[in-house]
């Protein structure tokens, strides 16, 4: 019954930020930083109208030219960018996919992720939460959706898990990302076996400069990796932790 009356409560809060800005609309984001002060008063309210991010977002159309100085590659795996920390509300990121290059199967820390595709197509699958009371067992996919130059897609932890892959091995790709709030751990999972690991994910460059190595995270130690829950082996496993 709480969660029924929390629901509501939510349902309630949204209706009423959403009345709220079609009284005093924004613009159209017509530039790159049109949209990140966009994004900033939007975020400015206690609540988060995942319908208004996602509608804002939309409304931008993609221009290579305001976003290509963030777009920085790696030949190993994808990269992330920092373009903007949204006033502390949330990180707004760049990342950059070579040809056949995806991340790993992971959650979002209790945050809310919003993806926007700027150039190329990205494919998302998306997977159950492993059960607590299998010790191994492989992940259940529930769904896989594939999008194009700006397309706009969202996901929390109550949806589930997923990976994000650029699967065309002729073309990169580049995806633009909010996470609200920040974060800078998170959880990846064996599909084979659901086992998880924590992960700390860090910046390949912020605000168009490459971070230097070894990048110093928000605990300040030392990060292996500046990506995060790749596809391959080689990130940095902390706390391995079995269902």
């Amino acid at each position: 019954m709480a969660e029924v009356d929390m629901e509501k409560r939510s349902a309630a809060i949204d209706e009423m930020l959403l009345k709220k800005r079609q009284k005093n609309p924004l613009p159209k984001p017509e530039t790159l930083d049109d949209l990140v002060q966009g994004l900033k008063i939007i975020f400015q309210d206690d609540e988060i109208n995942v319908e208004e991010v996602n509608e804002y977002m939309s409304q931008y159309d993609s221009n290579p030219r305001e976003w290509y100085k963030y777009a920085k590659f790696d030949h190993h795996r994808y990269t992330r960018n920092l373009v903007d920390q949204g006033n502390g509300k949330f990180n707004l990121i760049v990342l950059c996919w070579g040809e056949g290059q995806g991340s790993g199967i992971h959650s979002h820390a209790d945050s809310h992720c919003f993806m926007k595709v700027l150039d190329g197509k990205l494919e998302e699958t998306m997977y159950a939460w492993p059960s607590d009371s299998e010790e191994e067992h492989e992940l259940q996919k529930m769904e896989t959706n594939a999008y194009q130059r700006n397309g706009v897609t969202y996901i929390n932890d109550s949806m589930g898990l997923h990976r994000v892959e650029n699967t065309s091995h002729t073309e990169t790709a580049v995806s633009l990302h909010l996470y609200s709030p920040p974060f800078d751990m998170v959880e990846c999972f064996d599909q084979r076996t659901g086992h998880r690991k924590k992960v700390r994910v860090t910046f390949y460059s912020k605000f168009g400069k490459r971070t230097p190595f070894p990048d110093q995270g928000a605990t300040g130690q030392s990060d292996v990796t500046r990506t995060g829950c790749t596809s391959d082996t080689a990130v940095e496993n902390l706390e391995p932790e079995n269902n």
